[in-house]
């Protein structure tokens, strides 16, 4: 979630610290432990990392939101650009007024897809070649949305990505072409926040049959199933009281146990298949804002924009325990 205005930014800034509604701790050893920054980033330039996708070797690919820039950071820190989104004539971006990379995914032969919000015809999806090269723009949304998480789904060839301004989850073939709108409603909607930090569906990711996405302002993580004809299922709220959440990852394929990235509270929470949750990360471990999150293996990667505190935009690793088999 680019960083608002500042009112908007003490809106989100309040909303976290409202009470959370988690689950005592389990005997179990905690969810995550050995939490390390391996890579820092100059606010000053645009680097505020906003999603990440993984590489087959360890590294990272992320979004610097207001640089327009793909990176690829690897677990010692080194950086390599990957590519940088084109600059607009007067953007008129919903929620931020600048244009801004929001989103990435990963297919399997290298290939990169970011969403991009601008406020102009520029806005929409835009594919990058594996490696890195010049992005170019396969399918176009609304100018007044906001397209923000980005999953693929390659079985199927298509890409979802939720449009946080619209409270809309578009398909997108993965070849480019025309987006649908798939998945609308009032769960998927902002609210109760002021114009300017009206921010509704987020975070996005395909899990077990169904697609996944969070709502900001609502403070909710949802399921919504992929029926066998393709189209949406019924809405599920899976989590509640989840104040200012962003992108979230699952633990494993198996599970529905998440980790979610709490960007107002400087926060990464742990949220059950039962809806309990409790923080297993905060700002003293070295979050700054973190906006997205990756597992892979026993290791969690936690990018951190700092689009409120202003200090430190990061990127944490650290160890995950399976032990919690909640």
């Amino acid at each position: 979630m680019p960083r608002v205005p500042r009112s908007a930014g003490v809106t989100a800034a309040a909303l976290a610290l409202g009470l959370l509604a988690t689950a005592p701790a389990t005997g179990d050893e905690p969810a995550v432990s050995a939490p390390r920054v391996v890579a820092h980033f100059d606010l000053a330039k645009g680097e505020t990392p906003e999603n990440i996708a993984l590489e087959p070797d360890g590294s990272a690919d992320l979004t610097f939101s207001t640089a327009r820039q793909v990176v690829n950071v690897t677990p010692q820190g080194r950086r390599r650009l990957l590519a940088t989104l084109p600059a607009v004539a007067k953007p008129a971006t919903p929620v931020v007024g600048r244009a801004v990379v929001l989103g990435i995914t990963r297919a399997q032969d290298g290939t990169l897809y970011v969403s991009y919000a601008t406020g102009t015809p520029a806005t929409g999806i835009w594919r990058i070649p594996s490696g890195g090269g010049k992005p170019r723009q396969i399918a176009q949304l609304p100018p007044k949305g906001f397209p923000n998480g980005l999953a693929l789904d390659e079985r199927r060839g298509v890409l979802y990505t939720a449009d946080s301004a619209l409270g809309t989850v578009w398909r997108v073939p993965a070849s480019g072409g025309k987006p649908t709108a798939w998945a609308t409603g009032a769960a998927l909607e902002p609210r109760n926040a002021p114009p300017a930090a009206r921010v509704g569906v987020n975070g996005l990711r395909i899990h077990r049959d169904a697609v996944w996405v969070s709502n900001t302002n609502a403070g909710t993580l949802l399921r919504i199933p992929v029926l066998e004809t393709g189209c949406a299922g019924t809405i599920e709220t899976r989590a509640k009281g989840l104040a200012a959440i962003d992108d979230f990852a699952f633990v494993d394929r198996h599970r529905d146990t998440a980790l979610v990235a709490m960007t107002g509270g400087s926060e990464l929470t742990q949220v059950r298949a039962d809806g309990t949750h409790r923080v297993v990360l905060t700002r003293q471990d070295g979050l700054s804002n973190p906006t997205s999150v990756a597992v892979r293996g026993r290791t969690v990667y936690v990018p951190s924009a700092a689009y409120f505190t202003r200090k430190d935009a990061n990127l944490l690793l650290a160890r995950v325990h399976q032990r919690d088999r909640g």
